[in-house]
C-alpha cells in the first residue's frame, strides 16, 4: 500500500490508522497547488479529484475520501479494532461520526485555508467551526474518552485530525476542554507521534 499524503491535512487521519494496523505501507507527500507528488508525478493522473488521502492498493486500484479510506482500513485490519462489527449500532454510529467530520466539520475550514476567501467569509468559518466544536465537546463532555464504542477508532484519528487544524488557524481549544483532551490523547498514542513525525509535524 502507498498512502498520498499533505503534511497535516485530514489524510493524517489514515497515516495513524495505518500505523495502528501495524501493515507495512509506504507514504508519498502531495503538493496539491502543483498536483505534483514528491517524486513528480502528476498525482491528478493518481487521484483526478486533486485532493488527498488517496490509497494505492495491491495491484494499483486507488481508494479515495477520507472517510472510505479510513473504513477501509479498518475493515482490512480488524485486528487492530478500529472499526466495531459491521451491522451493529456501534458500527453506525461509527458511521454517523465520519459522515459528521467529513460533511460538517471538515468543510466548515474550508475558508480558513482558501487564499482567496474574504475576510467575511474567514470571520464566518470561524464562527461555523466554533459551532461544530461545540457540539463535538458536548458529546465528548460525557466523560467517554473515545467517540464510538468505548474505544479508539477511525472516528477518533479524523476527529483528531480535523480539529488539530486549530492550531494552523489561530483558534483556542481552551474554550472546548473535553474535545482538548481527546486531541491530546490521540495525540499521545504512537501510532499519531509516528505519522506526525514522518509527516514534519513534530520532531
Amino acid at each position: 500500500m502507498k498512502l498520498y499524503y499533505k503534511p497535516g491535512a485530514c489524510s493524517l487521519a489514515s497515516h495513524i490508522a495505518l500505523y495502528e494496523t501495524g501493515a507495512a505501507f509506504q507514504i508519498e507527500a502531495v503538493d496539491t497547488d502543483t498536483g505534483r507528488t514528491a517524486t513528480g508525478a502528476d498525482f491528478r493522473a493518481i487521484n483526478p479529484k486533486g485532493y488527498v488521502p488517496a490509497l494505492e492498493l495491491a495491484g494499483g486500484q486507488i481508494l479515495t475520501e477520507g472517510a472510505a479510506v479510513l473504513q477501509w482500513i479498518a475493515d482490512r485490519h480488524p485486528g487492530a479494532g478500529l472499526a466495531p462489527d459491521a451491522g451493529t449500532l456501534d458500527r453506525a454510529r461509527l458511521h454517523e461520526a465520519l459522515n459528521w467530520i467529513a460533511s460538517e466539520l471538515h468543510k466548515a475550514f474550508g475558508p480558513l485555508f482558501r487564499a482567496a476567501a474574504t475576510d467575511e467569509d474567514r470571520a464566518t468559518a470561524r464562527i461555523n467551526v466554533a459551532a461544530k466544536f461545540d457540539r463535538a465537546d458536548d458529546l465528548l463532555a460525557d466523560g467517554r474518552d473515545w467517540l464510538v464504542a468505548g474505544r479508539f477508532t477511525v472516528a477518533d484519528a479524523y476527529l483528531f485530525a480535523v480539529v488539530n487544524w486549530a492550531n494552523f488557524t489561530g483558534i483556542d481549544l481552551a474554550r472546548w476542554p473535553a474535545l482538548a483532551a481527546h486531541v491530546a490523547r490521540v495525540a499521545a498514542r504512537p501510532s499519531a507521534q509516528k505519522a506526525m513525525t514522518a509527516e514534519g509535524l513534530i520532531q
